[in-house]
């Protein structure tokens, strides 16, 4: 049975979108998913289940409608998939709580770092789904605006590893 990290959109930062984790896993429960385990409270949730990706998505996303009364971003990784993406870490040496990896739905585009604005030290290298920053003086004094990430969803590598983790030991 497929293990999938569920990382959910503007969960419980900066004050808004407020869910709490325990709603979140009821919905996955309640949702025939299994082994259903939350991490942190930024919207982070592994589980296992016999569906494809794409029921899985659109199943939690009504879920979440639903529950909040507007739509909730929704971005899957399998448990491989977020194995690798840790692997490919292209800045190992960063320190991990300043280094992000913003998840996407789909590919990045093409010109994606030919649109990034408000560039200082920072460094940034693109995934299949992804786009990997390291953020060198830290992320609070950052002013990087990178609009093709405008509708994913970042996670630091800590979180990353983790999730990675959870993900593995189902």
């Amino acid at each position: 049975m497929p293990s999938y990290v569920a990382l959910l959109r503007a969960v419980n930062v900066g004050g808004t979108g407020k869910l709490p984790m325990s709603a979140l896993k009821a919905m996955c429960v309640a949702e025939g998913f299994e082994g259903v385990q939350t991490y942190i409270a930024s919207g982070n949730v592994v589980f296992s289940v016999d569906r494809a990706e794409a029921q899985v998505k659109a199943a939690l996303e009504e879920r979440l409608n639903s529950f909040t009364g507007k739509p909730v971003g929704v971005i899957l990784r399998t448990a491989k998939e977020m194995a690798d993406i840790l692997a490919a870490n292209p800045f190992p040496g960063a320190p991990p709580q300043w280094t992000c990896v913003i998840f996407l739905n789909a590919p990045p585009p093409a010109d994606t770092l030919d649109g990034i604005r408000r560039q200082k030290d920072e460094q940034l290298c693109l995934g299949k789904r992804e786009i990997y920053v390291a953020y060198g003086e830290g992320m609070g004094r950052s002013k990087l605006k990178i609009p093709a990430g405008a509708n994913g969803t970042a996670r630091n590598i800590n979180t990353v590893a983790k999730l990675a983790e959870l993900a593995a030991s189902r």
